[in-house]
């Protein structure tokens, strides 16, 4: 087979996974904090199993955000994906709260003094990517993986199919040909479902909603499209596995079609660059691609704990780039500063626009009103083009 012959597979996780439960009861935590007070700093990580949810970390906030706040951020957000089971309810889950003040030795790096700028919350390599396999500039198999499990969340919530459950899982397989996805290969969805379904039943629920998403003749044959293999998911969410933030990290940005640094996001104010300058590089990446200077762009950004810049940048067009890498990465830190402060800033991330990217992943999301998503703006692509 040809270098530019092969399968590719990723997966999705819905809202009402255990690991991302916990992502979203950390990002809603930071949320409360920043609503408080935009310069709060948070992390916050949380663990969940049967009727149990325990939180554990380190925040510098306003006082008027207690143990009890917590307690009630915690249960609004098991509320909202859905969970009133009895391995697993919003009013009846003990809550435990293991959140103490920020370390004053990560603090003294961190913060800006004299004429010292705000340094970076930690260590790390952190990674951006897109390119041209989708409108929203993001690789296909994990795009539709996720709108998979969006379709069936949305008939979820309106009561359209009271039969599933909260916790789901995707996987789609592509053939791509020349580099170009042309075909599903293997459709995998797992979903919880009520007692009174048949196996049968819930293949026949899932199955429009994974024609609908697809292409027009992607759908694969009926060999190859599984819905719940074991037979049976009515025991699921955090009652039939326990949950931790941070555990799907590639779910949460490429379906691994680009590399990851290691940091997880959720639960981190926007000071963690871990979550910031992952944000950031994608949006240098967006519009990168979206001005058409390559069709594959992949960025990394490494930082030190309370150093105020990059310590190094690099850009990878894979071969597609129609303009010198060099010139490229020199405009692209010309036009934003990617110090923790100045990526908060020209992303306006100090704001409580969290608790949303929890699920379905952290990009290829429209921006919304507020400044939720800005990074998936493409708002450099005029300058980028006028600078070639």
């Amino acid at each position: 087979m040809s270098k530019g012959n092969y399968f590719f597979t990723s997966e999705s996780v819905s809202e009402g996974h255990p690991d991302k439960v916990c992502d979203r009861v950390s990002d809603a935590i930071v949320d409360a904090y920043l609503t408080a007070d935009p310069h709060s700093r948070v992390a916050v990580e949380t663990l969940c199993t049967t009727n149990r949810v325990v939180l554990a970390g380190e925040v510098r906030g306003p006082g008027s955000i207690t143990h009890k706040t917590l307690e009630e951020v915690v249960r609004k957000s098991i509320k909202e994906i859905g969970y009133e089971q009895e391995g697993f309810h919003w009013g009846e889950v003990d809550v435990q709260v293991f959140v103490h003040s920020q370390s004053l030795d990560i603090a003294q790096g961190v913060d800006a003094a004299g004429n010292k700028d705000e340094g970076a919350g930690d260590q790390g390599i952190m990674f951006g990517y897109a390119c041209t396999e989708t409108e929203i500039l993001m690789p296909a198999p994990i795009y539709f993986a996720h709108e998979i499990l969006k379709s069936l969340a949305d008939v979820r919530h309106t009561g359209a199919e009271p039969g599933l459950g909260p916790d789901s899982k995707s996987q789609v397989t592509l053939e791509y040909v020349d580099g170009k996805p042309i075909r599903a290969t293997s459709v995998v969805v797992s979903t919880q479902h009520t007692e009174d379904l048949s196996q049968e039943e819930v293949h026949e629920i899932v199955r429009p909603h994974v024609v609908n998403v697809l292409p027009g003749g992607w759908m694969c044959d009926d060999e190859h499209f599984y819905v719940n293999p074991t037979g049976r998911f009515v025991i699921g969410g955090p009652d039939g596995d326990a949950g931790l933030t941070g555990r799907k990290i590639i779910v949460d940005t490429y379906g691994g079609a680009a590399p990851h640094g290691g940091g997880a996001f959720s639960g981190k104010d926007p000071t963690k660059v871990d979550r910031s300058a992952a944000y950031v590089a994608r949006y240098l990446a967006k519009n990168v691609v979206a001005a058409q200077l390559a069709d594959k762009c992949t960025i990394q950004l490494s930082y030190a704990i309370g150093i105020p810049k990059p310590l190094s940048i690099y850009i990878d067009t894979q071969g597609t780039g129609r303009v010198d890498e060099d010139k490229l990465s020199k405009l692209l830190q010309e036009m934003v500063d990617l110090s923790p402060r100045g990526i908060r800033e020209h992303l306006k991330l100090s704001r409580p626009i969290y608790a949303r990217t929890a699920a379905y992943g952290h990009f290829g999301r429209s921006p919304d009103g507020d400044g939720g998503f800005s990074w998936e703006c493409i708002d450099l692509v005029d300058d980028l083009k006028g600078a070639f």
